[in-house]
């Protein structure tokens, strides 16, 4: 076969698709759904620049299935998944592959999930579909198309939505297990992704006044919805990104969770980016290493007024559990493990279980996906010290894989949701 150049300067043996300029017309570009309620602003902002952006919300053990088709059985679950839903849309007859490409994120990080790019596109190489363009979402620039760029105010909006996301859910996972009318919250929150988007794409609600005032609105209508007073088991969610918060990943984790009457917390996006700025400042301060220092200092900073302004808000809405500081996340975190870890989600994982515990969320489930080592290996290896220093915390791992069954998972959390039941 004759090697040929490909689309980021890379001999992989194989041509590689550049997205062009004249794509961006009549493509559409499929998106997993790694964020359910965040991507549905973000998509619309980039909607709004002319990309015809889809979110795949398939499901099922056929997707599955169709993953392992064509990737490595030793590849971790995410990657499965994710290719799974890709494949499984180009080869539905809903999509013409021939206008379609795929986007997928990409952080740059020592995770495997920074090469599911190129385990995509040889698995489409090998089933005759190289032609697919395979997109990177990055912030450092990974890869570069002429016809997919992030340009600075789609960018900042696309941030944006993810921070309005974070409130959103934040708020909607506390109201609508006590909702007194069934779908007022789930109502509420459409209305709010319309409105935010709109307002978004007209320069509004960014920052300054109006970014707090739109804040504070958003807040002040979630607590008007009418409530039932009754105390609910409430359980916190943490583990590998991707499994946390996809219900591809997680076999509809949340649905399950207000099926058997919980309230659940999962942390928002930001402590991310905080978590994915700060091992950049370490790292320099640990290692030498200035590479993205600067971006990291004027990231860290933009992200705490965010955080600021958040937590000011919430201040006046007292019904409301708010999330923790990042600063007091690292408070958290310091006597469990050293903030050196940082492959996967790394010492970030151990401090959110430490914050839910503190916010009242004492069940917390960790989930874990196969092939996923620095979830495994801190997941699990940071309980024994939480469970000392959190004597009535109930943390239970559960395993996520091509293999597992649903029903196993769902009696693990059955018990820890019965060991909750005698505690209250």
């Amino acid at each position: 076969m004759k090697e040929k150049e490909c689309c980021c300067n890379c001999d992989y043996g194989f041509e590689t698709p550049i997205f062009t300029e004249e794509m961006k017309k009549n493509y559409t570009i499929l998106t997993p759904d790694i964020f359910p309620l965040h991507l549905e602003l973000v998509v619309r902002v980039f909607r709004r620049y002319g990309y015809k952006v889809e979110i795949l919300h398939t499901r099922g053990k056929a997707i599955i299935d169709k993953g392992l088709e064509h990737i490595h059985n030793d590849m971790c679950y995410p990657a499965v998944c994710i290719a799974g839903q890709f494949i499984d849309a180009l080869t539905s007859g809903k999509y013409d592959p021939h206008k379609t490409a795929l986007v997928l994120f990409q952080t740059g990080g020592g995770c495997r999930a920074s090469n599911y790019i190129w385990v995509l596109r040889k698995a489409l190489e090998n089933m005759g579909m190289g032609y697919v363009p395979v997109l990177s979402l990055s912030l450092n620039k990974m890869e570069q198309h002429p016809g997919f760029k992030l340009v600075p105010s789609l960018l900042f909006k696309g941030l944006m939505a993810l921070v309005y996301g974070d409130m959103l859910t934040l708020l909607k996972n506390q109201t609508k297990p006590y909702e007194k009318n069934k779908g007022d919250t789930d109502k509420l929150t459409s209305e709010w992704i319309e409105t935010l988007v709109d307002a978004l794409m007209k320069g509004k609600l960014l920052i300054g006044p109006a970014f707090k005032k739109t804040l504070s609105k958003i807040a002040s209508s979630y607590a008007s919805i009418p409530r039932i007073n009754e105390k609910k088991i409430r359980v916190g969610i943490v583990g590998e990104i991707y499994v946390k918060y996809s219900p591809l990943g997680n076999n509809g984790l949340e649905e399950f969770l207000e099926k058997e009457g919980c309230e659940y917390m999962v942390p928002g996006v930001l402590p991310f980016f905080f978590y994915m700025f700060d091992n950049r400042i370490n790292a320099k301060n640990l290692y030498g290493e200035k590479k993205g220092v600067t971006i990291s200092y004027m990231g860290m900073k933009f992200a705490k007024y965010i955080e600021k302004v958040m937590d000011n808000v919430l201040d006046e809405f007292p019904m409301f559990k708010k999330p923790s500081t990042f600063s007091h996340e690292k408070e958290l975190v310091d006597p469990i493990l050293n903030r050196g870890v940082v492959m996967g989600e790394g010492w970030l994982l151990p401090a959110e279980v430490a914050e839910l515990i503190e916010l009242g969320y004492n069940n917390v489930i960790c989930v874990q996906p196969f092939g996923c080592l620095p979830n495994h290996i801190v997941g699990k290896g940071t309980i024994r010290v939480l469970r000392e220093k959190y004597k009535d915390a109930n943390i239970f791992p559960i395993d996520y894989d091509s293999s597992a069954s649903t029903v196993n998972q769902e009696n693990r959390i059955k018990l820890m949701l019965s060991m909750a039941r005698e505690k209250m």
